[in-house]
């Protein structure tokens, strides 16, 4: 008897997992915010308790239905009001704008300065020089704007057959000089320091981020305390 009912309760909580899951949207995983993250991870944890409670179904039954229709009430309402969704699912925050690399809003993100890398070599960016603006948005993505002369075209289209870049090395990263980089690359601290003195720059704690190209083009994007709190974004 307790098979069959084991086997009953599984199949109507796949049942009410489809119609709630309907009813909270067809989100792609990499469009959900923390909350519905949060809320599908719950919702699912019920449900595999829904399908073994033989004594009171109805109970976790109640508990699903309540999370769902929650999840999608909020949805409804944050879709008509920007401050409530502001509130509930936060919002974009720009990291780069015009070149310019923000610190206080990468540590205010929670990010460090190598996964900010990470994420853009990813997105395609191997020279950050590219990348007029970096946005994080409420999903956790970063999206980024290539300079307009850096968008990327169809060598086929232009007939053209373009050379490999190499890759970019980073020298500072966050004011601290990497000796072990700037060996690799044939450079040592001395050159490095000609090549900031020559830049206007004092001292290697003044840049956030240096990298050097396989031309041996140094690029530097200095500490900015600059905080933008404007989010036109949304």
């Amino acid at each position: 008897m307790n098979f069959f009912s084991c086997l009953i309760t599984s199949l109507v909580s796949l049942i009410v997992l489809f119609l709630l899951a309907k009813l909270c949207g067809n989100k792609q995983m990499g469009e959900l915010t923390m909350f519905d993250h949060i809320i599908s991870i719950t919702i699912g944890s019920i449900a595999a308790e829904f399908a073994t409670e033989l004594e009171n179904p109805e109970r976790p039954l109640i508990a699903m239905t309540v999370y769902a229709s929650v999840s999608a009430l909020i949805s409804i309402i944050t879709a008509k009001s920007l401050k409530l969704r502001r509130l509930l699912f936060g919002h974009s925050i720009i990291l780069m704008e015009k070149g310019k690399i923000y610190r206080k809003n990468i540590k205010k993100a929670k990010l460090d300065l190598n996964e900010f890398l990470m994420q853009a070599r990813s997105n395609g960016f191997f020279n950050i020089s590219d990348i007029d603006t970096a946005v994080l948005e409420p999903s956790g993505k970063i999206s980024f704007l290539p300079f307009s002369n850096k968008r990327p075209a169809t060598p086929e289209d232009l007939k053209l057959v373009p050379g490999s870049e190499g890759v970019f090395v980073n020298v500072i990263m966050d004011g601290i000089v990497l000796e072990k980089n700037l060996k690799t690359v044939g450079k040592d601290r001395n050159w490095l320091k000609n090549e900031l003195r020559a830049k206007g720059i004092k001292k290697a704690a003044d840049v956030f981020l240096a990298t050097l190209d396989r031309f041996g083009t140094l690029n530097i994007f200095e500490n900015s305390d600059n905080k933008i709190t404007n989010d036109y974004y949304e």
